[in-house]
């Protein structure tokens, strides 16, 4: 299997695979600026909650290298600023106040930099290990030989390590458990058709990029056996926020009784969120549905509903993956 990093730290520089440019050219950005790894995680060039999350953490180190006085304002600025670029992705805040967290413990801030980079790299290290845990976890889902449907993108680009779904579905694949994959292209950023595709692609793992409007009908001729999709936020009760159009998957795997499972770390449960009815949808800007790659498809003057995520109700969830274990119902986090 082909690796690939989308994100990492090296030689003082935050690098990251650029999404948007996938999977037609793979182009890699450096830099050592906090405001252009904000407008990367703005712009989706990264994405995927955790590794939003990991990528805020080195803006916070970077943010901070050459600051020599007003350390705490700064500090707010530079969180304030990075708390704005996506406000549903819960692995953002929780990422934020861990480094928060360790920079208010600090009694001096000599070799400030170096302590907040390696509190940055331990959030990415700890991301890594989640993957490879959730990947674990969520071989015991599988009966059978499978073909998998999955939705968005939840592997190595959406996160530090393997991935969290994508993670389950290379474990799977390796084991003999995951025979095919069909990957919903993901309206209207179309996560699924670039950037799960590219990387099943990568993987070597068989699969068929599908429009989101067929899931049905793949359902309906029994050539789904389970669907595995991850999340941005999760509730206590279970309630699951993510891409736009999970929750039409789980409608449909509720009728044709299909097992529908979410994958994620327990940074994405959210604790101080009682149920879905206290998630902010983030809404996108409607040019990504009136333009496509640049091509205007339709008239910029129409009206455009264009929310990022949609919350599935824990009732619809036959179990929850995370590091820890498989969560079956009734969730209660």
């Amino acid at each position: 299997m082909s690796q690939f990093k989308s994100i990492e730290f090296r030689n003082g520089m935050f690098r990251y695979l650029d999404q948007t440019k996938l999977p037609l050219k793979e182009k890699y950005i450096e830099t050592d600026d906090y405001e252009r790894i904000a407008l990367a995680i703005e712009r989706l060039e990264v994405r995927g909650a955790p590794a939003i999350g990991i990528s805020a953490a080195y803006a916070i180190a970077l943010g901070m290298k050459n600051v020599t006085d007003n350390y705490k304002v700064s500090f707010k600025k530079i969180y304030d600023r990075l708390a704005a670029t996506r406000p549903t992705a819960v692995n953002l805040f929780w990422a934020l106040d861990e480094m928060e967290n360790y920079f208010s413990t600090l009694n001096s801030y000599e070799n400030l930099y170096g302590l907040l980079l390696s509190q940055a790299k331990n959030i990415h290290d700890d991301d890594i290990n989640k993957c490879d845990k959730i990947g674990e976890n969520g071989l015991e889902i599988f009966n059978k030989e499978s073909v998998v449907l999955t939705h968005c993108n939840t592997g190595r680009l959406a996160t530090g390590g393997e991935g969290t779904a994508l993670s389950i579905i290379k474990k799977g694949f390796e084991n003999g458990k995951v025979k095919f994959v069909y990957s919903d292209e993901t309206r209207p950023l179309l996560q699924g058709s670039r950037l799960t595709a590219f990387e099943l692609s990568k993987s070597g793992i068989p699969f068929a990029i599908n429009t989101d409007s067929a899931a049905a009908m793949l359902m309906s001729q029994n050539k789904i056996d389970i669907v595995i999709t991850g999340a941005d936020r999760i509730a206590v009760n279970g309630d699951s926020a993510n891409k736009i159009g999970t929750y039409n998957l789980a409608v449909l795997c509720n009728y044709h009784k299909i097992p529908f499972y979410i994958a994620a770390p327990t940074s994405t449960i959210d604790k101080s969120c009682k149920d879905g009815s206290s998630i902010n949808i983030e809404e996108r800007n409607k040019s990504e549905v009136t333009n496509v790659n640049g091509v205007k498809v339709t008239r910029d003057d129409y009206n455009v509903y264009s929310p990022a995520f949609d919350v599935t109700p824990n009732e619809l969830i036959t179990g929850i993956i995370t590091e820890e274990s498989l969560h079956k119902p009734p969730y209660n986090f």
